[in-house]
């Protein structure tokens, strides 16, 4: 373990500020909204804040508060973020981002899970809290991996580098897909897992012989994967193409992400409702500055090539003891799904929140975790 602090070359934002002052603006469709994509006027709002508003050296100095190493792995090096609870008795616990956010996804739970009495919560049920950054994703380095590469690199960052047993995990998007495969991988080792989705249909499924609701639930990913899917096509096959142009121009990777957060929110009408412009800046901050968006997309199609090498196999159930939440902003996927994915052990349908429920409702996440992990284990 190295200690790794956050320190970007002034170089580097300097060519920023001109790139975002030199854009060439495409036209926009009259009364456009959000209803071709990302919304013009939003994206004209965020960048005018962008260039004018936002101090990237006050997100450093924040980001660089918490305690963040490096650690070489089978090769590859992995950035994380390491908080110890105010507990003696604190449960390790590696939670997992996903596509298009970061590490950055949990910074707002850290003081939370480890000291949760400042919230007038159990001074008891605290977590060591370990945060990587996915390889291919933000200072970890530029390597895309499958979900079950990555879970054997957590694994290893969890037994042999920080010395633990035992351990928890959770995770929302990809970080599902990882924390799932890292307690198929390792039972032994991952005491439970939480999640916020369990997976979704991949073309392999009987229909005729799962239930009503799961028909239900099938028909709406089939109509939300034409209406929303386009992206993750795009990364499944095609990622260098998309790359080169995010990796470009930083209009264009804030308008390819922002999107997203708006779709995976409850496609709300103002999105400032749900984050801050520092905070869905400062995520895209960490795509530029590490210039990760490449590798960070060209982990869909490393996935999917494991998929495709499995044909027609089924996928693993997972047995370790699971936690569900159901925030709004994800597919509503049914009790019969999660039983069918995962041994699940409380399944919650929270009334707010969205896609990135770390994020845009800390609290609300937190205590999920904490309830699960307190009461089950």
């Amino acid at each position: 373990m190295t200690p790794f602090k956050i320190e970007v070359p002034q170089e580097v934002l300097n060519d920023l500020s001109v790139r975002l002052k030199q854009t060439r603006w495409t036209d926009e469709p009259e009364n456009a909204g959000w209803n071709y994509g990302t919304n013009p006027g939003y994206l004209r709002e965020l960048v005018d804040y962008w260039q004018n508003k936002y101090d990237w050296r006050t997100q450093e100095t924040y980001l660089n508060q918490f305690p963040q190493f490096k650690t070489e792995i089978d090769g590859i090096n992995v950035h994380f973020i390491y908080v110890k609870g105010k507990s003696e008795h604190a449960k390790p616990l590696i939670l997992t981002h996903g596509w298009p956010d970061s590490f950055y996804r949990f910074h707002k739970v850290i003081p939370v899970l480890t000291d949760p009495g400042n919230n007038g919560g159990n001074a008891d049920e605290t977590f060591d809290l370990v945060i990587p950054s996915i390889p291919g994703f933000g200072f970890s380095d530029k390597v895309p991996q499958s979900s079950d590469q990555t879970a054997r690199l957590w694994a290893k960052l969890m037994t042999e580098v920080l010395g633990y047993q035992t351990f928890y995990a959770a995770g929302g998007d990809i970080g599902s897909t990882i924390t799932k495969s890292l307690a198929n991988q390792y039972p032994l080792q991952v005491s439970a897992i939480h999640l916020t989705d369990v997976g979704y249909p991949n073309g392999r499924e009987d229909w005729s012989a799962m239930s009503a609701p799961e028909q239900e639930f099938g028909r709406f990913i089939q109509q939300w994967f034409f209406a929303e899917g386009a992206f993750n096509l795009i990364q499944t096959t095609k990622p260098q193409t998309l790359g080169y142009s995010l990796n470009d121009s930083p209009v264009g990777l804030a308008s390819w992400i922002i999107e997203k957060f708006h779709g995976w929110s409850g496609k709300p009408e103002n999105l400032d409702n749900h984050y801050t412009k520092d905070e869905l800046i400062t995520n895209i901050m960490i795509y530029w500055i590490t210039q990760t968006i490449n590798t960070s997309i060209r982990t869909y199609a490393e996935e999917a090539r494991v998929a495709w090498s499995a044909g027609l196999k089924s996928e693993i159930k997972v047995e370790v003891p699971t936690g569900v939440s159901l925030f709004p902003g994800e597919a509503s996927f049914p009790i019969e799904w999660v039983n069918r994915k995962v041994n699940v052990q409380r399944f919650n349908v929270i009334e707010k929140g969205s896609h990135f429920a770390a994020l845009n409702v800390p609290d609300l996440f937190a205590k999920e975790l904490s309830d699960f992990f307190y009461s089950k284990f």
